[in-house]
Parts: structure tokens; sequence; C-alpha cells
């Protein structure tokens, strides 16, 4: 396209009119040897794209010592929690036997770029005795599996990949589609390490900083869990102060990545259920750490442990039962602000309160973060700047957001979870059943992949109406993974949204989405 340009026989326009924004992962990521006849031995959800060779590991322990050893590993769980965070990082792919689109493994492995099949369902994983046994046949920790994280198959033993090749005219086309496009670009990211990857790929900002991630962090996690675990808001408060330096550092790496670009800071989002100890080891560790007896800890646990997370204690609902948390993590972010600023350097936060479902548990947070900033002015001497805004992610914040609207500077349509609780569909656990509505045509297309636009997506625009009609200037994003596909860019453009964000290895598709959005173009958006 960009050598038909040059030679006069197309326009940029045409040139980009041309381009189905899926080919770009062809671009991004390494695809299977055209030439190679592998051994399918079944297919799961394609969860984040590219082709990899590697060994099969079954724990992040493991992971970590065959990546320190030189060798490309492939982690196999029944599916990922927080906690395997840190195995993810040093596998070169993933694969899940439950789990959707848009479950843990899969977001986390889209922003690292990491191939991931999801959903797996056809293996059967022994993480105990660390075997695997799909099509007949018996895997062992240390024998190869090849995975295409863009069809979803896993195939026996090595497979040849082709590597992608970043050419002048990736990035002379890229600057054509960032003429035309008029809907703004964002990264969702895990950690600060992330802004990089974000910008080399075209970032306007960051959309959606998802600040839990850090706290499975080898160095903080019995912290965390000695807050959690703790019985009162003293011995909180005593666990808090330790962790805080810890998250002061993270935003102080942020900023100074971020520079003057926007960064929006998910506060503390997951629910604590996620932290709790399991094993009778980890269990002692944690009685160790915070001076409790194992018996006391397993009570502890008891009490907090519930059967259906996502649906309880996390997002505000942490910042309500538990002030302390969210003042921790405030207080932090301007405390690094202070710094930056000092340093000459310009930020301006955007703190972003999750899971909001009214009015009323906005503006308690919003009370937390105003009395916070004012605190670190007096002992700092210097006020920062800062926006405030929420995500809206629950239907009942989309029927009320006209009220939240009125003190908050942006929002940002959580597509993911707005998915999950409009549709009444697990994210983890309907894999199956979408895959059966899928072949029977009750779903044109998986709704955590490609908005839902009749149900989910009139949500929005009720949203977009009623929050522009208190506050005609509010920002408005959305931040699921729904912002790196091409035909939910083209839903968000024409409610008016002013910007998405997604996964930084989504962003050139979600670029070429926008541009073509504002062309009109709508053949690749089916």
């Amino acid at each position: 396209a960009v050598d038909m340009v040059a030679e006069g026989l197309i326009g940029k326009t045409e040139a980009i009119a041309r381009i189905n924004p899926r080919q770009l992962d062809q671009v991004l990521h390494p695809t299977l040897d055209p030439d190679a006849e592998p051994e399918v031995l079944g297919f799961g959800l394609p969860a984040s794209p590219g082709a990899i060779s590697g060994r099969i590991v079954f724990n992040s322990a493991d992971a970590k010592i065959q990546s320190e050893r030189g060798n490309k590993v492939i982690l196999v769980r029944t599916e990922t929690s927080p906690e395997d965070i840190s195995g993810m990082h040093f596998a070169s792919g993933i694969v899940t036997t439950r789990g959707g689109i848009t479950s843990h493994a899969a977001v986390v492995a889209r922003g690292m770029g990491t191939p991931c099949v999801s959903g797996a369902g056809f293996l059967a994983v022994d993480c105990l005795n660390k075997t695997l046994c799909a099509a007949g046949k018996t895997f062992f920790e240390g024998e190869f599996i090849t995975i295409d994280g863009a069809s979803g198959k896993i195939m026996k033993g090595k497979v040849p990949t082709i590597k992608p090749e970043f050419s002048n005219e990736f990035s002379r086309f890229m600057e054509w589609v960032d003429e035309i496009r008029k809907l703004g670009v964002r990264a969702n990211i895990e950690n600060p390490a992330d802004v990089k990857n974000a910008l080399a790929f075209g970032a306007e900002g960051i959309g959606l900083y998802r600040t839990e991630h850090m706290f499975f962090h080898p160095d903080r996690i019995n912290f965390m869990r000695e807050i959690i675990i703790a019985v009162d808001e003293k011995k909180r408060r005593k666990a808090l102060n330790k962790l805080l330096h810890f998250q002061r550092q993270d935003f102080s790496d942020l900023f100074t990545n971020v520079g003057k670009l926007p960064v929006a800071i998910r506060l503390f989002d997951p629910p604590l259920h996620e932290f709790l100890p399991r094993s009778d080891d980890e269990i002692l560790e944690v009685a160790n750490f915070s001076g409790l007896s194992s018996s006391e800890v397993k009570v502890r646990t008891g009490q907090l442990s519930e059967r259906n997370p996502m649906l309880g204690h996390r997002g505000c609902r942490l910042g309500v039962t538990y002030p302390e948390i969210y003042e921790m993590q405030i207080r932090a972010i301007f405390e690094a602000a202070v710094d930056i600023i000092s340093s000459n350097m310009t930020v301006v936060p955007q703190i972003m309160i999750p899971l909001i479902s009214k009015k009323s548990e906005f503006e308690f947070i919003k009370a937390i973060v105003d009395d916070t900033a004012e605190a670190v002015k007096r002992e700092k001497g210097l006020f920062v700047d800062y926006y405030l805004g929420t995500m809206i992610e629950l239907p009942n914040a989309a029927i009320c957001s006209g009220e939240i609207a009125i003190g908050s500077d942006f929002m940002s349509f959580g597509t993911n979870d707005l998915t999950q609780t409009t549709l009444g569909l697990s994210r983890d656990d309907t894999s199956s059943i979408i895959q059966t509505y899928l072949e029977k045509s009750i779903f044109l297309a998986d709704p955590f992949v490609s908005l839902d636009k009749d149900g989910v997506g009139e949500l929005v625009k009720i949203a977009t109406q009623k929050s522009r009609a208190v506050r005609p200037n509010i920002q408005l994003g959305a931040s699921g993974e729904h912002g790196g596909d091409a035909s939910s860019v083209q839903f968000f453009h024409e409610v008016g949204l002013d910007y998405v964000s997604c996964s930084p290895y989504r962003l050139p598709i979600a670029r070429l989405a926008a541009a073509q959005a504002e062309m009109g173009i709508k053949k690749y958006c089916n």
C-alpha cells in the first residue's frame, strides 16, 4: 500500500482504506511458518496473538528457573491469578484451560505482548504431578509444545515460526493514520515499565494504570496480607505505612516515564480474596511475618473468603470499608507528584475510582481524595492539581451517570466488567457457553471481544448522553479490551467518546480503526 502511494497509483486515504486492522497482528507478532505441517492437539480461545514454542512448566517458580537457564517456557495453568504474575513475566507463552478473552491470563498476556491461549478445555492439566494430556497423549514438564495465540491452536513439539519485521513502511503508514483519526488512543498498563512499550506503539497517554498487580511482588505480598488479616484500623495503618514508600516509588517512576501525557491511575480494585494465603506454608509465612498464630490467620482467612469475589469486596467498596487503604494510595500519588513537580517536571495525575455504582459512593471516596490532597499540601507546601474520575462498569452506574458526572472530571467505560455485569456472563467461566452461542448464531461475536452494541453499547450511549448533559466538557473514554477491537472502536467513535485505551500491543490496531471510523469505513467491523 505504501509503495503504491509512492508510485502515485493511490492516495493515502485509499491506502488506509485497504488495510484490515486485524492484519496488523501479523506485523506485530511472530507467526507460524506457513510451510510447517504441525500436529495440532486442539484449539482454545485466541487470547493474545503470537506464535511461540517452549518447554512446558506448571508454576511460576519453575518458569523463573527455566527462563534464567535460557529456556523459553510456556506456562500451563488451569487458570491464572494475580499471584502468577511473576511466572507470567518469565513465560514466553501462556495456556489456561479455563477463562475467556478478558480473563486474568488474557488481559495480562496482551499487556505484555505474550502469546496466550485461554479456555483450552480439551486439555487435562495436573499441576501437582506436572502432566498435560491432550489428543490421547501425555506431556511432561520440560517437553515442547507450540501455541498460536492468534488462532487458539496448540501443537505438539517445536513448530517453525517467522519473526515480525518492523519496516519504514509500517511507520510511515501509521503516521498517515494519525493524521486522519480524531479519537484519542491511550494504553492500559500493569506497571511503570510498560510505559516504554506503550509509547513505542503510539500511546497518547495512559488510560488505565492497574495498581494492584504491583502488590503481588514478592517484596510486597506479605505486607498486603498483613493489611488484610488485620482486625482493626490501627494494625492496618501500621502495615500500610510499610507499603507507602513502595507505592510512592511506583508513581514517581510512572510520572517520570509518562512525562506530560495524561495518566489515569485506578485505585485498588481486585477482591481482597485474591491476596489471601492458601497453602499451609503460606499461612505459616504470613503468621510469622505478622506476629500471629497460624490458627488466627486461618480464622481470619475464613472470615474474608467469598463465594463470588468479583461481585464482592472489591473496587470502591474497599475504600468505603477500609478508607485507610485508599488514603495510602492517594497519599503516595500526591507525594510522588510533589517530588516530580519540585524537579521542574509537569504532572497532573488523574485518579480513577473503580466499580462505582451510585453518586453517594463516589462522593465518599472523593472526600478522601480531597482531604488527602489538602493534607499533603499542608505538609509539603505545594498543592498538586489533579483530575478525579471514575470507571463506569456497572449498569447502575451507567443509569446514574448524570448524577455521578456532577463531581467527575472524566469517566472511563470499563467494558470488560460492564459486559460481564450487563449480560450476566462471567469473564472467567463461560468460554464454552459463548462458543456454543457462536456456533448456534445466538451471538454473532464473542461479547468480550467485540462490544455488544444493542445492550452494553446502549448503556454506553445512555451514560454518554447523561454525563455530557450536566458536564459538556467531561472527558469520556473506554478502557476495556474492546478498545483494541475495530468494530468496537467504530462504535466508540460514533457515540462520541474522546479516547479508547487498550493493551500496548493492540494500539496500532486501535489507531487504524479510529482513522477508518473517521473516514466512515465499516467493512472491517463485522
